[in-house]
């Protein structure tokens, strides 16, 4: 009777727990994890733990995480670059220009002009620029190459317009040449190391427009000496005529090399010339600002000591005395005359070819400077030479380059008599017979190379040979020249102060 009141009552207690609403489930995010916490009615202590399930630290934590990524999208767009205000018009000009490219109305001139092109670089940045070119799709397809996003281009004016700038300096070219050399070694390829020495030289505007327009031609498929060729006065006429041969024997990284050595030799070679004849030009200047100093300055200040004491100058001293007023009174006139008369003798110079070729004549002759000038030109010819035949230039051509390489009137005549025997039949070492100009080691050592078929390798030792007396006469010339100078300045000085001082002595026996 009692078991059966009992699983009555157990029946009942089932039966309402049945009855009884379930507790909901609530997700709570808690680092980036949902967790499921069923929440009962009778959250009450438990005689195990007395542990209670809070759910007011989840929901704390859940708020936080919330505003943590709300902060993270926050910066996210405050990273976004800012719409460059121009790009809704920009995309207007962009579609023009593509139905004017799809158009098939693009004339390519046949001489180039300036265009200005606007367009987003690889960074995002939308920038304005300049490119000399042949015509707008020309243009369109080198930007597109170099990963820019074009939005038009325009023609700056219609008047045909050359590339290139100023000449390039030998120490620029051997940096050129270097490096270029380095990056075809690399494995990179010759457009792309064109790029990187533009960008390296992207300070310098001029530098940086040469380098894009070769670039452009490397792109549009020319050769790359015809590339130097079309900048003008660029680059050195014996520099394209390498890389041409270069590029038909497929010995360009070699020529580079090789021509950056002869570029390093060669302003070695200037830069000693130059030394040799602006040290003297320095001390020059220098003995005559001190004279006229002493003359301007301190001559007048004896001057009023002879008036005051009433001495009457006479001999040398009233010659002194008397340039001493003259430079006074006269002297911006008297540099205004000087400066005019060296304006003057240089302007002949670069313009009249007999007036050069007399101050060469006279400077080659003088017993100074005649071996320093000889030495120079022969180590140049010699040297450039040597390198063009190297390469196999024709004869004829290659003279026709060394005639362009010297300023010297006497040698650029000797260039033009080989290239007339050479098309007689001749020798080329007949026009170096007996000339004047021509040292008789270099004559003997042409003939030796023209008679065993090693002429290149004979002229290289006689430019080595040369090179070698130019550094060592050029040395030997500054040690003549400052005791030289010194001296003579001394003694002008001194002679001038004496001149002056004789005076003071007549003045100290009248005291007495």
């Amino acid at each position: 009777m009692n078991d059966n009141l009992n699983q009555n009552n157990v029946q009942n207690t089932n039966n309402e727990n049945l009855n009884q609403p379930q507790a909901p489930v609530i997700d709570i995010p808690v680092a980036n994890e949902t967790v499921a916490t069923e929440v009962t009615n009778n959250s009450v202590p438990t005689n195990q733990g007395n542990e209670e399930v809070r759910n007011e630290p989840a929901s704390v934590e859940a708020e936080e995480n919330k505003n943590k990524n709300k902060k993270k999208e926050k910066k996210v767009k405050e990273k976004k670059p800012k719409e460059d205000p121009r790009l809704k018009k920009l995309l207007i000009k962009q579609e023009e220009l593509r139905k004017k490219l799809n158009s098939g109305e693009i004339v390519r001139s046949e001489t180039p002009i300036a265009y200005k092109f606007i367009a987003k670089d690889a960074s995002g940045k939308i920038v304005d620029g300049e490119i000399i070119g042949n015509s707008i799709l020309d243009i369109h397809t080198f930007l597109v190459n170099k990963d820019y996003e074009v939005y038009d281009i325009a023609p700056k004016s219609n008047k045909a317009t050359k590339p290139g700038g100023r000449k390039m300096a030998i120490k620029d070219l051997q940096f050129l040449l270097t490096q270029l050399s380095t990056y075809l070694k690399a494995g990179i390829t010759l457009a792309d190391a064109v790029d990187i020495l533009g960008k390296q030289m992207s300070k310098d505007k001029n530098k940086a427009r040469v380098f894009q327009s070769l670039s452009y031609e490397l792109t549009m498929g020319e050769a790359f000496s015809k590339a130097l060729e079309k900048q003008g006065n660029v680059f050195p006429q014996l520099l394209i005529n390498m890389i041409r041969a270069a590029e038909a024997t497929g010995e360009i990284i070699e020529t580079l090399d090789d021509m950056a050595v002869y570029y390093t030799e060669m302003n070695k070679t200037r830069k000693q010339m130059k030394s040799a004849l602006t040290y003297p030009i320095i001390i020059s200047v220098i003995a005559v600002a001190v004279l006229t100093f002493i003359l301007v300055w301190v001559v007048p200040q004896f001057v009023e000591i002879y008036t005051q004491s009433g001495i009457e100058p006479t001999g040398i001293t009233a010659i002194v005395i008397g340039l001493s007023k003259f430079l006074k009174n006269y002297l911006i006139l008297l540099i205004a005359i000087v400066a005019a008369i060296i304006a003057l003798l240089i302007f002949a110079y670069q313009k009249s070819k007999s007036f050069r070729r007399t101050i060469q004549t006279f400077m080659m002759k003088m017993p100074v400077f005649k071996n320093v000038i000889i030495y120079n030109e022969m180590t140049i010819f010699t040297k450039t030479f040597a390198s063009l035949l190297k390469n196999q230039i024709d004869i004829n051509e290659s003279m026709e380059i060394l005639e362009k390489i010297t300023n010297n009137e006497i040698y650029k005549e000797v260039m033009r008599n080989t290239i007339s025997n050479v098309s007689k039949g001749e020798k080329i070492s007949d026009a170096f017979k007996g000339h004047w100009a021509v040292p008789d080691v270099a004559y003997y050592m042409m003939v030796t190379g023209e008679s065993t078929g090693e002429l290149p390798s004979m002229l290289l030792k006689v430019s080595d040979y040369y090179s070698e007396q130019h550094r060592n006469t050029v040395n030997s010339l500054k040690t003549f020249i400052e005791p030289l100078t010194i001296g003579l300045l001394a003694f002008v000085v001194g002679f001038i102060l004496i001149a002056v001082i004789v005076p003071m002595f007549s003045l100290y026996e009248t005291i007495e």
